[in-house]
């Protein structure tokens, strides 16, 4: 059976297609990212914006004429934190609906978080001991606490990088007050995070998709250490390294990161809160391992459908 599965994100839209057969793995057949930045402009006042709407339409119909020439036989598509939180996204799922047939499910961010952590059992090996999985989206971001065979604390935190972005408006480049500002109130917003990684001794890291996929080509590019991420579903991050590349991109202009070998564009601006979040996080917990997950929502979706 041929499956796709749209993740209808802040700020991009992913399609994923692939293929199930009966005693054997699932096949990928087909995947793409769209930079529709759905949560431009609006983000922080619970509205899709007219640009933003029409950019999401247009990529919700390009997708559906891609599932179609594929031949999928069944399609799901979740929408997560712009839409969650956007007074016009009942409009945008009927407008969908209408033109393509496509019926998009606004999940919650609790629910994002399960299905996110289903992903990262699929790319790598989890230890037993308790490890933090990390999301950064452009809405929210998605920590979940997990061992090998459990979910033990799971949260979504409306502290995506377009919130962040929107919210803080820093310099170019970044000031060093700017940055104390949103540590500390990422600090703040995240305490019952610290409480559930002191409680669970989290020393490992894991970052899925987005931003850490960022992380890892420039890592890749800038020292070599890595044999590149085209169909690797994982890699470990060299700590001392990723320092390095956030002591970087926190010190750079927009015109210096365009210029960065392993930065796509769509990033460039939201990876200056993305490394503050992730230095952050890695400071605080005494992090002593990380490494990067290429599967997340759409894989973990996939997953749940497949064996539910």
């Amino acid at each position: 059976m041929r499956i796709a599965v749209i993740d209808l994100g802040t700020n991009t839209f992913n399609l994923l297609i692939s293929e199930s057969s009966k005693g054997k793995e699932l096949q990928t057949l087909y995947n793409e990212k769209l930079p529709v930045k759905l949560g431009e402009g609006g983000i922080n006042s619970g509205i899709i914006m007219d640009a933003a709407f029409l950019r999401g339409i247009e990529a919700m119909e390009n997708y559906a004429a891609t599932i179609i020439q594929w031949q999928a036989e069944k399609t799901l598509a979740f929408a997560t934190s712009a839409m969650r939180n956007a007074s016009n996204a009942n409009e945008f799922v009927s407008i969908v609906k209408e033109r393509t047939g496509i019926e998009i499910q606004i999940i919650s961010g609790a629910t994002e978080a399960e299905y996110i952590s289903y992903g990262v059992r699929q790319a790598l090996t989890l230890s037993e001991k308790p490890t933090l999985i990390i999301d950064i989206g452009g809405g929210s971001t998605e920590f979940i606490i997990v061992d090998h065979t459990t979910i033990l604390w799971k949260q979504s935190f409306e502290i995506g990088t377009s919130r962040l972005l929107q919210r803080f408006e820093p310099s170019d480049p970044i000031s060093t007050y700017e940055k104390s500002v949103i540590v500390n109130y990422l600090n703040t917003e995240l305490e019952s995070l610290w409480l559930a990684a002191e409680k669970y001794g989290v020393t490992e890291l894991i970052g899925a998709s987005g931003s850490f996929e960022s992380l890892a080509e420039l890592v890749n590019m800038r020292f070599h250490s890595l044999p590149g991420l085209f169909n690797k579903t994982e890699c470990e991050f060299n700590l001392e390294q990723c320092a390095i590349i956030s002591t970087e991109i926190l010190s750079s202009t927009r015109a210096e990161r365009l210029k960065m070998k392993g930065l796509v564009a769509l990033r460039v601006d939201l990876i200056v809160v993305s490394a503050i979040l992730v230095e952050f996080v890695i400071n605080k917990l005494s992090i002593s391992k990380m490494r990067y997950s290429s599967y997340s929502l759409k894989e973990g979706v996939l997953w749940n459908l497949l064996n539910s």
